[in-house]
């Protein structure tokens, strides 16, 4: 079939080259120019496909990547994989319907437009279907299909792969269902339909809300357990021992990425503007997450009292600013409000992260610097907010006068976790 994947970010190219790959003619499209150069140029800048697979594709002739909305004319199936921000806590839905204007207007009798984006509740039915409806002149459920499957994406996962992971799948009609699943069969390992958009939304943000309320109990725990005298990471480990009902969750920095700071949010916001209620538990998982990089620098600043030091002044190395482990993404990483705080403070502060790419280097706000020995020594204090593999832990144990481990991962007389 003849593919358009609508945006070629961390979640539509993999789907692209994937759908290439199982034999689709796939048109990667994104308004982001320099992002298309870089494609044909078989250079990919997300982690989770290397640039061989890319460019294999490209040779074959199965994949292409344009910034041109003539080229999605004729297409059998169009994904949307477009961004789906907070703005000022509202749901910010402008690049899924600009897609969907362009998309209508190459729509065709007989062809399927499935939104991947995450997002609230009845976005694919009253949404994005009446802008196709007006774009092309067609019926929804008559002269073209429609549905939602949302991604499931995991940067940097070596448990899950991309066409491992289940895929839920759903569709405004059972024709449109059918259509939706018999694409997804040939891309994914397994794929689980549902009766319709709003159950296959919801559940994408059931999926993250559940994450994020248990991250934020584990961090208000650990706020909370130290003054009592309490180990939370030995807790933790002790309560993992049950074999049901425990899912393990660690304390951290705070919570980043597209998902867990922004998808849960919009379901508050939905809940709150057609039902006139708040979701309680999202709002407050939120407001702990947002406050624990400022947990974060009280530590270190207690840390920094007790040797006799402020933190105004001092030099502070931050190891790990991406929001994952091992991961390449610096969006809504905490670190950057632990930075932003410190240097606030009047500290003098270096970051190190040895899995950012070099044209992401500005965005860190900070001075950047490897985690050599010499960096190490040469700090006051050193904060592990990520541990990647790539960092050498003993010796930033061995060389750092004092380190607030976010992680656990490191002991010894100058270690304090958090």
């Amino acid at each position: 079939m003849q593919i358009v994947v609508a945006g070629q970010g961390y979640v539509g190219l993999p789907l692209a080259v994937r759908a290439a790959e199982v034999g689709h003619r796939v048109v990667g499209y994104d308004v982001d120019t320099h992002r298309v150069h870089q494609l044909a140029a078989g250079q990919s800048y997300v982690e989770d496909v290397a640039s061989a697979r890319l460019r294999a594709v490209l040779d074959s002739g199965a994949y292409s990547a344009t910034a041109d909305a003539a080229a999605l004319a004729g297409f059998d199936i169009a994904v949307i994989t477009v961004p789906t921000p907070l703005r000022d806590g509202a749901p910010d839905l402008t690049y899924v319907e600009s897609c969907a204007w362009t998309l209508g207007e190459h729509l065709r009798p007989g062809a399927a437009v499935v939104l991947e984006s995450t997002t609230y509740p009845g976005t694919t039915e009253e949404l994005l279907l009446p802008i196709l409806e007006k774009a092309s002149g067609l019926k929804g459920g008559v002269d073209f299909l429609a549905g939602f499957s949302p991604e499931r994406i995991a940067p940097g996962s070596k448990r899950w792969s991309f066409e491992g992971t289940p895929k839920l799948v759903s569709g405004i009609d059972a024709k449109s269902l059918d259509v939706v699943k018999g694409f997804y069969d040939g891309v994914f390992q397994t794929t689980v339909p549902v009766s319709g958009p709003k159950v296959a939304e919801l559940a994408k943000l059931i999926e993250n809300t559940f994450r994020l309320v248990n991250i934020s109990m584990i961090n208000e725990l650990a706020t909370l357990a130290k003054p009592l005298g309490v180990n939370i990471w030995e807790a933790i480990d002790a309560a993992a021992t049950k074999p049901f009902g425990f899912t393990r969750f660690t304390p951290g920095p705070g919570v980043g990425g597209h998902c867990l700071p922004v998808d849960p949010l919009l379901l508050s916001w939905k809940f709150q503007q057609e039902l006139g209620v708040p979701f309680r538990f999202v709002e407050l998982a939120a407001d702990v997450n947002r406050h624990m990089p400022n947990y974060v620098v009280q530590r270190l600043a207690e840390a920094l009292d007790r040797r006799g030091m402020s933190v105004r002044g001092s030099r502070i190395l931050l190891l790990g600013l991406t929001y994952k482990i091992n991961a390449t993404d610096l969006r809504e990483s905490p670190s950057a409000r632990v930075a932003e705080i410190l240097i606030g403070l009047g500290a003098e502060v270096r970051g190190a992260d040895p899995n950012i790419p070099f044209n992401d280097r500005a965005k860190l706000q900070l001075p950047r610097v490897d985690a050599t020995a010499e960096e190490i020594t040469a700090s006051d204090a050193v904060v592990l907010l990520m541990d990647h593999a790539r960092f050498d832990l003993a010796m930033i144990q061995q060389h750092a006068p004092y380190v607030l481990d976010c992680r656990n991962r490191l002991s010894g007389p100058n270690v304090e976790v958090l």
